[in-house]
């Protein structure tokens, strides 16, 4: 498909991003088209071919990143834009992931949509305090959004205003302590057994395997993977750290066929469009097959990580070393897995037993 005889333009369909493709009509150029891209749709209203506004996408077709958070600035007061342009800047210059940049502006966002048309600068601490307290008491914030929220605007009082006395004496909820959701190996192999589809289910062993979150999985580059040594590279993960985890051998027969059959050229997993796969795509494997597994625990893709940890744990591997693999930075961290293995408890009978 030669990019030369079509014209690309950002646009929005029934209420969703698209991008649509303008070229002079032939037959031979919407044959092309339709290989290059399969889901390209043609929109009758518009008397046009469109394709769906995504990252792989612009990134085939070679139009530049908007990172500005375009939609929230149509959404607050003018006086309370440059504030968000600024906050938007300093998040970047930190270096924050993009997950992180999204959540924090959308946090922050609300705050201006409260305020209409109050300048955010001019914001007095009882009204800062008096909002948070608007969140849990009218909105039934749970503990886990409102740290986030109380997060994303101290990073703008103290990184962007230089405000810390704003944060004095505003305490911080205490943190539910919940225990990580898993599944147990005879559910893990029933899972494994309703994909058949290659593809799905490396993502979804190595998932397990490798204890990785989502987001490293669609991350793996091909060079990352070292069958020699039996380890792949994991970069710049959670807090923007290397690691290297263990490749299992039970997979590698399932990595070279898959390897054979999809020829991926970057990427271990790559998307239809080219990049990596997205996140939401091996989410959504996972999804369906706990559903025709008929798991019904309520649990996301994570729980394979924790489950690989737990198990890991009952299997006698030191908790450093499971520390090391997960990437934990602090060591608290891995120790939950300790109450949710039963390797100790089991050997422990209850008094009923015994009467």
């Amino acid at each position: 498909m030669d990019f030369n005889h079509y014209t690309f333009s950002l646009g929005e369909h029934r209420k969703r991003n698209v991008i649509w493709i303008s070229f002079q009509y032939k037959q031979n150029l919407v044959n092309d088209l339709k290989k290059r891209f399969p889901s390209a749709k043609w929109s009758q209203s518009n008397k046009s071919w469109y394709l769906p506004d995504l990252p792989s996408v612009r990134t085939v077709l070679g139009i530049t990143q908007d990172t500005k958070p375009i939609k929230l600035l149509n959404k607050i007061g003018d006086n309370n834009k440059i504030a968000l342009l600024k906050f938007h800047e300093q998040l970047v210059l930190k270096a924050y992931s993009p997950n992180t940049i999204r959540m924090y502006e959308a946090e922050f966002t609300h705050l201006l949509i409260i305020l209409k048309h109050n300048s955010v600068d001019d914001l007095s601490h009882k009204r800062l305090k008096d909002y948070f307290l608007y969140c849990v008491r009218v909105l039934n914030m749970g503990e886990r959004k409102m740290n986030g929220k109380i997060n994303a605007i101290k990073f703008y009082f103290e990184k962007v205003m230089h405000k810390p006395q704003m944060f004095f004496d505003i305490p911080r909820p205490k943190k539910p302590s919940t225990l990580p959701k898993m599944l147990s190996k005879s559910e893990i192999k029933k899972l494994f057994k309703q994909v058949a589809n290659q593809k799905h289910l490396l993502a979804l062993k190595l998932c397990y395997g490798m204890g990785l979150r989502v987001s490293e999985i669609v991350n793996i580059k091909i060079s990352n993977i070292d069958s020699n040594r039996m380890q792949v590279l994991i970069e710049g993960a959670k807090g923007k750290k290397d690691r290297y985890v263990n490749l299992p051998e039970s997979v590698l027969e399932l990595l070279r066929e898959y390897y054979k059959a999809y020829k991926p050229k970057n990427w271990l997993f790559e998307g239809q469009y080219g990049g990596a796969y997205s996140a939401r795509s091996v989410q959504a494997v996972f999804k369906r097959a706990m559903k025709n597994a008929g798991i019904k625990k309520q649990i996301g893709i994570h729980g394979l990580r924790h489950s690989y940890a737990t198990h890991l744990l009952e299997s006698g591997a030191d908790l450093r070393f499971i520390q090391q693999l997960l990437g934990h930075y602090n060591i608290k961290t891995t120790q939950i897995y300790t109450h949710v293995s039963n390797t100790a408890t089991s050997k422990i009978k209850s008094p009923l037993d015994v009467l």
